[in-house]
């Protein structure tokens, strides 16, 4: 795999507390069944290490390494909350995705990757879990920056809809069909609760992140333009019958 990494809503405070909601069992329950307790895991992409925490809960005789190519402190934030949890069989260091030649052969028995896809510049990739939203009520608003952010994934040249496409990625990248377990996970947000914390990490990216300045400074919208959906998001939150699911692409592949 060569490539660079891109992502395109940078690393601030709300992108960070977004990212560490997420754990082994909302996020990757698709590779729970694999895990025996003493293996050794690679967590490649892992941000502030929520998901790779629970993995080193889960193979307690085994070792679970986290790396990650920001340099914006986030690896901070994974070793704090690894401590703060009095993990001890884990480990975080920087690294890049696209860049792993330095990674002995044989040393893990599972390489993890979650969403990976649409964040690095990939020629193939083995596998990872990968997203698309599915929302009601439908609006256009919400149709209209979802084409915005496909296009300002192209322009970094990474692939925003990359979960349908794990499974023609992973026999591209040499795997046998037979050794390829793909299935479809979701993220659910239904209750005021949900609605108005997804809302609120949500309307703050499409103004404030790195990928609004992107987009402004490719000229594909305004800050005036990007207010709309940010806007538009505040207020679906706050409607009763507000429904919002993620679809995620999972994949499994044996070697």
């Amino acid at each position: 795999m060569s490539g660079s990494v891109i992502y395109s809503y940078g690393h601030p405070e709300y992108v960070i507390r977004s990212l560490s909601w997420r754990t082994a069992q909302n996020s990757a329950t698709y590779l729970l069944p694999y895990l025996k307790p003493t293996m050794h895991i690679l967590d490649i992409g892992c941000g502030p290490g929520t998901i790779t925490a629970d993995f080193a809960r889960l193979v307690p005789q085994g070792r679970v390494t986290g790396i990650d190519y920001s340099t914006s402190g986030i690896l901070e934030h994974a070793r704090k909350h690894a401590a703060e949890q009095g993990i001890t069989n884990i480990h975080f260091q920087n690294g890049d995705i696209c860049n792993l030649e330095d990674v002995p052969d044989d040393t893990y028995d599972v390489v993890h990757c979650h969403q990976g896809g649409e964040t690095w510049q990939a020629r193939r990739c083995s596998g990872g879990r990968l997203k698309g939203d599915h929302v009601v009520p439908e609006t256009e608003a919400m149709d209209e920056f979802m084409e915005l952010y496909r296009r300002v994934s192209r322009t970094n040249h990474t692939e925003p809809d990359a979960g349908r496409r794990l499974v023609s990625w992973a026999l591209a990248a040499g795997f046998e069909r037979g050794h390829i377990d793909a299935t479809a996970g979701t993220w659910c947000y239904s209750t005021p609760e949900e609605r108005a914390w997804w809302c609120g990490i949500s309307a703050d990216r499409t103004v404030h992140s790195t990928f609004a300045t992107q987009a402004v400074e490719r000229g594909l919208a305004t800050e005036k333009t990007l207010e709309r959906p940010a806007q538009h998001r505040r207020e679906w939150g706050e409607k009763e019958g507000g429904w919002l699911a993620i679809l995620h692409g999972e994949i499994v592949c044996r070697a």
